[in-house]
């Protein structure tokens, strides 16, 4: 798929994402559909270039190129798009078949590089017998830390993450949202400087989702760098409005929300319509294709129109359309099916990138 996005204006490179913080990165789109969110100054803090993952015959990620400086970046995508597969080799907990991955320097599989992330995975792995404060010590211990040291630490998350309180309990009558605030506090252990995060607002109630974002946001200010994962664009959006959107294992799309959609609008999409005729007609769905071809060229967002040959045994002609503008032209091809009474067979995006990122700008998840 062509790139959605331009190498923005340099001017942009220290915008406001909330007030109080600067983020000195700007952002960029290559070829390779890979991410880069560099700065003119300073080595990247997580560098991963052309990166990819199969599992087996199947590929988890495609040449991702992917560099990080402090701040927060919002990673969405559906799920099986490749977001986790992502972060676990960022992690180090997988290694790339292809491509390589420095955080600091160091390989991303190395001690050295580990000492510099912070965790917190989508799934839960807890020895749940334990109380929170217990597993959370548990963790500082094997990290190296002293028991005097650990306990010190072990209090300051607790507090940090809201469950001084509560970590008395076993882990095991822990709700999801207090698991998921104990992932969160072993992650910020060793204060890292890099934060990798999967779904850290799943299962949260409103009240604690406001606080994990005043939480990440106060993370950022002190200069850390936060990449956090989500299926749903509207919570990232209450994050940062730099976000990355992931589809089939490839970086589809980067930059604004705002900059994304203008993009997209001025991306033609393929759209192929398959037309049944009327059965009495002799020749009646090629008679309806062209019918529908002549009204889609008099759309405003419609750039070509292409009559297919009939697949063999279907009783369908179909229509590629070319279409600017992908949510006006939708709604202008429904008032069109509905008045004009056309036989729509099937509807079916052609670019799948394309699709996955028109699915969460229209707040779908359609990859």
């Amino acid at each position: 798929m062509p790139d959605l996005l331009d190498s923005p204006d340099s001017g942009r490179g220290d915008r406001p994402l909330t007030a109080g913080l600067d983020l000195s990165f700007h952002e960029t789109i290559n070829p390779n559909h890979s991410l880069t969110v560099a700065a003119p100054t300073a080595a990247p803090l997580l560098l991963c270039q052309r990166v990819s993952k199969w599992y087996g015959p199947v590929i988890g990620v495609n040449q991702v190129t992917l560099e990080l400086r402090s701040g927060i970046t919002g990673l969405v995508g559906a799920n099986g798009a490749g977001k986790s597969t992502l972060l676990r080799l960022i992690t180090g907990h997988l290694r790339p078949d292809l491509g390589c991955i420095q955080v600091r320097g160091w390989d991303a599989w190395s001690t050295e590089a580990r000492q510099h992330v912070g965790y917190c995975p989508e799934t839960d792995a807890f020895y749940e017998e334990m109380s929170g404060r217990q597993f959370v010590e548990s963790m500082a211990r094997l990290c190296g830390y002293s028991r005097r040291e650990a306990r010190k630490r072990t209090e300051a998350v607790l507090e940090r993450v809201g469950m001084a309180g509560r970590a008395e309990r076993r882990l095991r009558g822990y709700s999801k949202g207090m698991r998921q605030r104990i992932k969160l506090a072993q992650a910020l252990l060793h204060d890292p400087e890099l934060l990798v995060l999967d779904e850290p607002l799943s299962g949260i109630d409103p009240v604690g989702r406001w606080e994990f974002i005043r939480l990440f946001r106060d993370l950022a200010a002190l200069g850390k760098c936060l990449l956090i994962s989500s299926h749903e664009l509207e919570e990232l959006e209450k994050l940062t409005d730099h976000i990355a959107i992931m589809a089939h294992g490839r970086i589809a799309a980067v930059g604004t929300v705002a900059q994304i959609r203008d993009r997209l609008d001025n991306h033609p999409l393929l759209i192929r319509i398959d037309v049944r005729g009327h059965s009495h007609a002799e020749h009646g769905n090629e008679r309806e294709a062209r019918r529908l071809a002549a009204a889609l060229l008099k759309l405003r967002d419609v750039v070509g129109v292409e009559l297919l040959d009939s697949p063999p045994d279907e009783s369908v002609d179909p229509v590629l359309v070319r279409a600017r503008n992908p949510q006006r032209f939708f709604q202008e091809l429904t008032h069109l099916v509905l008045e004009e009474w056309y036989e729509i067979a099937r509807l079916e995006t052609l670019d799948d990138s394309t699709q996955a990122v028109l699915g969460y700008l229209l707040r779908g998840c359609s990859a």
